[in-house]
């Protein structure tokens, strides 16, 4: 994997929610459905399995085409903390780790995500083009509906 580089993608949102709920909209497929990785207009399927050494799986239908991601479940500390395998196997075999920490804080909970990106790196590649690749395959929940 001499070719392969990680880079760290940190975000941090607060929440005017208690954690029990933030952290219930990172493993209910019914809440998951809405906004994980898809939109619940285009989600066509969530399995979800929450518990260390479990899977999840996500299909989302754009434009004619079938997006899946799929991980599994390395650490679970409800409600304050996730950690999980992303990949999306029609694209690469590189297998991301996400891991969600979540704290009660004054207005509800505070998040942080932080995604451990792995990207290929082509041989011509410049730091400016890993830094390019890296930039679209980043992955931003959006999590306004919870």
């Amino acid at each position: 994997m001499d070719n392969v580089s990680t880079v760290p993608l940190t975000m941090e949102r607060t929440f005017n929610e208690k954690p029990e709920s933030v952290y219930e909209a990172w493993v209910n497929p019914d809440m998951m459905r809405k906004w994980l990785f898809t939109l619940e207009g285009t989600n066509k399927l969530v399995q979800n399995d929450p518990k260390v050494g479990g899977s999840w799986e996500i299909i989302d239908h754009r434009e004619g085409v079938d997006y899946r991601a799929v991980g599994e479940y390395l650490e679970l500390n409800a409600p304050n903390q996730l950690v999980f395998t992303f990949k999306m196997p029609q694209f690469s075999e590189l297998e991301d780790k996400i891991k969600v920490e979540i704290i009660e804080n004054a207005s509800g909970a505070q998040m942080t995500f932080t995604q451990l990106i792995h990207v290929e790196r082509e041989e011509s590649w410049t730091d400016a083009d890993m830094e390019k690749r890296y930039l679209s395959t980043m992955t931003q929940p959006n999590m306004d509906g919870i």
